[in-house]
């Protein structure tokens, strides 16, 4: 009997299938997988693929970015119910009215939203490039900064700008206890704290490197600590651990107490290994996405992966 994983890479090869994976997703998932990453290399890599299908092991709203970046593609995504609480937070018809009631400011809008905000957007970012994107628009500009409010704050800290934020969050990254947070850093004072900036301002203050899934994979890699106190999704630390197998890393502490110890999206961790066999079998379910949405949301993405190169 061959093995889940050796089904999955015939399949692959027999349907011209890409396989692309978030960090958050299980380890197994991220083993099969053609590229791993964030939300910016994962938009990048959407663009760039040239086979028939891609298999988007992540959340709905990453495998609809996928689709408006490569619409000659059929899209598939394991589990149609993975969805995001924190797109979730920022419903499209409440935020037309937001930005309609706003209309001199600039929408931006973290990649972590639906293909319809996107399509009420000027410009999207993602963790990475965020700041950089803030920075580029003119001061004078006001602008509105959607959905999250965690990452807004911190946007706004890093750049001094004046920013209305929505009010959303992600559940994962709000999940962190500081009360906990700390009592582990005195177990481990050799530790150095890092964080997502999703994660909110009282969790961010205590780290000592804030950043992108991948920027927080690139610091563990770089810096001569051998301890670190990891603050974003528990699924990142496999990708760390191949990275930098010699090197402690710690989960950070969620409140509430349950078997991993640590913060994990419930919507990642729909997709298994056995739907990711079956969904490339099946090729289904796949993401459809209207004409009018995908046009209008493809320009505001265009001009992130313009302004990150």
């Amino acid at each position: 009997m061959k093995s889940l994983k050796e089904r999955i890479l015939e399949l692959k090869k027999e349907k011209n299938a890409v396989i692309l994976a978030h960090y958050y997703q299980e380890s197994d998932i991220q083993d099969v997988a053609d590229y791993v990453g964030d939300s910016l290399g994962l938009s990048q890599e959407a663009m760039k693929v040239d086979a028939d299908i891609i298999l988007f092991a992540g959340v709905h709203f990453m495998a609809e970015t996928a689709k408006i970046l490569n619409p000659s593609k059929k899209v598939i995504l394991p589990d149609l119910k993975a969805g995001c609480s924190l797109a979730e937070s920022c419903p499209a018809d409440l935020f037309q009215k937001f930005t309609e009631a706003h209309p001199d400011h600039v929408v931006i809008s973290y990649v972590n939203c639906s293909a319809e905000v996107k399509a009420l957007t000027d410009i999207v970012v993602t963790s990475s490039n965020a700041v950089k994107i803030v920075e580029s628009i003119p001061k004078d500009k006001p602008i509105i900064f959607a959905p999250d409010k965690n990452l807004g704050k911190y946007v706004m800290e890093q750049t001094g700008r004046d920013m209305l934020l929505w009010d959303g969050a992600c559940v994962v990254h709000e999940a962190f206890s500081l009360d906990k947070l700390i009592a582990l850093y005195k177990k481990n004072p050799d530790a150095k704290i890092i964080a997502h900036p999703e994660s909110e301002t009282h969790i961010l203050n205590t780290a000592a490197y804030i950043g992108s899934t991948s920027g927080m994979i690139n610091f563990v890699k770089t810096d001569p600590s051998q301890k670190f106190i990891v603050a974003t999704e528990a699924g990142i630390l496999h990708k760390m651990k191949q990275e930098v197998p010699d090197k402690i890393l710690i989960p950070a502490p969620a409140k509430e107490d349950n078997t991993c110890a640590c913060s994990e999206c419930g919507y990642m961790k729909m997709n298994t290994l056995q739907k990711v066999y079956d969904c490339l079998l099946n090729e289904t379910p796949e993401i459809h996405v209207p004409e009018a949405i995908m046009k209008k949301a493809l320009i505001p993405i265009q001009r992130m992966l313009e302004l990150s190169k």
